[in-house]
């Protein structure tokens, strides 16, 4: 495992890049998000997938969501029509997981087997500028149902060294995990509140 300490505001390019290549090479990389600590994999790459659920101890019937840089590469992963669209124009990027249908090139690893994918855009730099050439996993950096991230120390407690690169950008402000819209249901629901929880999800 490799710790580099980075700066949320002005992430350095190197460590970027650092971690960029590690992610390329189907590793492993912990980092912060808007809210918790994420865990994150190539999603491009079943191994890599594979990891993160063997990392997390997770059961493979439940699906991991997915963290892009922008609305233009959640087109490229999943169906997006105009009106889910001006939604999430409103609300990322920012503390929250939509949830759509899956375009067919994307692994049935990655959401369990379902037809569907929770994707995020958080309002980071560091995600930002990690999902800028591809997408990566954005799942807690903890065993499966243990305690929320808030920090390093937290991600090393229950993962140990296990992950290849860890991202430390200090303790999260808001432990508070983001809130889920299922924009694949007419109309569409909030399935788990979170952080924020917007108004009118519906409205055109």
């Amino acid at each position: 495992m490799k710790l580099v300490k980075i700066n949320p505001q002005k992430p350095e390019i190197d460590k970027i890049n650092q971690a960029i290549e590690v992610l390329e090479n189907e590793g492993t990389v912990v980092y912060p998000t808007d809210t918790i600590y994420g865990l994150g994999a190539n999603i491009s790459s079943e191994n890599a997938i594979k990891k993160v659920y063997s990392l997390k101890r997770r059961n493979f019937n439940k699906p991991l969501s997915v963290c892009v840089a922008g609305i233009d590469d959640i087109h490229k992963i999943a169906y997006l029509d105009e009106k889910g669209e001006q939604l999430v124009g409103k609300i990322f990027p920012g503390p929250f997981t939509i949830i759509l249908r899956k375009k067919e090139h994307i692994s049935s690893v990655l959401t369990a087997s379902g037809e569907k994918i929770g994707v995020r855009i958080p309002d980071s730099k560091i995600c930002q500028e990690l999902t800028r050439k591809f997408p990566i996993t954005t799942t807690s950096a903890n065993l499966s149902g243990g305690e929320a991230p808030e920090s390093v120390d937290d991600v090393i407690k229950q993962l140990g060294d296990s992950v290849d690169l860890i991202l430390d950008a200090g303790k999260s402000e808001n432990k508070i995990p983001s809130t889920v819209i299922d924009l694949t249901m007419k109309p569409h629901k909030i399935l788990r509140k979170g952080a924020i929880i917007p108004r009118n999800i519906n409205d055109g």
